[in-house]
């Protein structure tokens, strides 16, 4: 497959998988939005100028979306203030992190540990800076407090880390599996091919 046509369906699978989870943001399909920036960070890398920003704009379109069809001004939801545009930087945090374990991938078990090492540091710098942002500077929370906002972050890094990683580890036996094909694939082909 050409890397722009596996590009393209790479991205529209990932726009996907956000419409798909992201509108259902209060039912029990998990949001697999960081998930997204963090896959693609690594697949997407030559495409980050473009793609990155795309999947932004389909985020806040889907917002959009849920927001208005609740009947409510999308200015109005609570969740909307200066801070939501913490979200361009949180979700870059992913994007870096998928793309610093495409720049270090080897077909070996340490790039697992490098992939899990970055999605936890992605992880945890998404939140830092989307519920730090919502914390400090939105009027939603009342009565702010260092130690109200430390427990604030990690009540919820745990079920965005679980939930990112599942996505990810789903993405990541796909790739696994991928490569073991492309891998068996190659001793078919004679000696002669392989020297072009």
């Amino acid at each position: 497959m050409k890397p722009n046509t596996r590009n393209s369906l790479i991205l529209a699978l990932l726009a996907v998988l956000m419409v798909a989870t992201r509108v259902n943001h209060w039912t029990p399909i998990p949001d697999a939005s960081w998930a997204v920036f963090f896959i693609g960070g690594f697949y997407l890398r030559n495409w980050t100028r473009w793609a990155f920003p795309a999947l932004m704009a389909l985020a806040v379109l889907i917002d959009y979306a849920v927001i208005s069809r609740m009947g409510i001004s999308f200015w109005d939801h609570y969740c909307v203030s200066a801070a939501y545009w913490f979200l361009v930087p949180a979700y870059f945090a992913m994007w870096a992190g998928g793309l610093f374990v495409a720049r270090n991938y080897k077909r070996s078990w340490s790039t697992l540990a490098t992939a899990a090492v970055a999605l936890l540091a992605s992880v945890a710098v998404c939140q830092l800076l989307s519920q730090g942002s919502f914390y400090w500077i939105s009027d939603s929370v009342q009565n702010k407090s260092v130690a109200g906002w430390a427990a604030n972050y990690f009540e919820w890094l745990l079920p965005y880390l679980r939930t990112t990683a599942t996505y990810v580890g789903i993405a990541a036996v796909v790739q696994a599996i991928a490569a073991s094909a492309s891998k068996t694939a190659l001793p078919a082909q004679s000696d002669d091919a392989r020297k072009r």
